[in-house]
């Protein structure tokens, strides 16, 4: 981001060069809660603002597939809450949303799907707490548990599907 151009200017300018409508850029900036300060240089954006702006320029293109790296890396509370929402309505929309961080309790909070990755190796796979399946159940703990306690308890020698609940008698099981 060039400091001196305004969030508009830069949006517009990387519209310009990639053919993409100049209404993306008004409407991307409203999605991330920047049309209020569309005007001014990005230069004097906090942290925040910064991973909004770039959010923005990533949504220009309408993309299917997103990857976050640390979204909520630096952000105040507003910011965090604000990104959650934007996540869930972007996998709402469709869109396969990848989220890489090392907070495992901001992701149990924000994921559908969790997968544990342990030297470069998918280790787990397991539903978040919006895919509880009923009473006496409790979605996969693997997200706050070491690797070797999320294999043992959530595969329990066999796979499991994204969407398995964890009965409450497992003993890395946590409320």
């Amino acid at each position: 981001m060039h400091p001196r151009r305004s969030a508009r200017a830069q949006l517009t300018w990387i519209a310009a060069t990639n053919g993409i409508s100049r209404a993306r850029v008004d409407e991307d900036l409203d999605v991330v809660g920047l049309a209020n300060v569309a005007g001014r240089r990005v230069g004097g954006f906090s942290l925040g603002m910064a991973q909004r702006l770039g959010i923005a320029t990533t949504l220009l293109g309408d993309p299917a597939v997103l990857l976050f790296d640390e979204p909520v890396n630096g952000l105040d509370p507003e910011g965090v809450h604000w990104i959650h929402g934007l996540l869930h309505r972007l996998a709402g929309e469709g869109r396969m949303t990848l989220v890489s961080s090392h907070l495992l309790s901001e992701m149990a909070l924000t994921a559908q799907d969790l997968v544990a990755i342990w030297r470069g190796r998918s280790i787990a796979q397991c539903g978040s707490a919006s895919s509880s399946t009923g009473p006496g159940t409790r979605p996969c703990a693997c997200a706050l548990r070491g690797a070797r306690s999320c294999v043992r308890c959530c595969n329990s020698g066999r796979p499991r599907s994204p969407t398995t609940a964890m009965p409450s008698s497992c003993p890395e099981w946590t409320p």
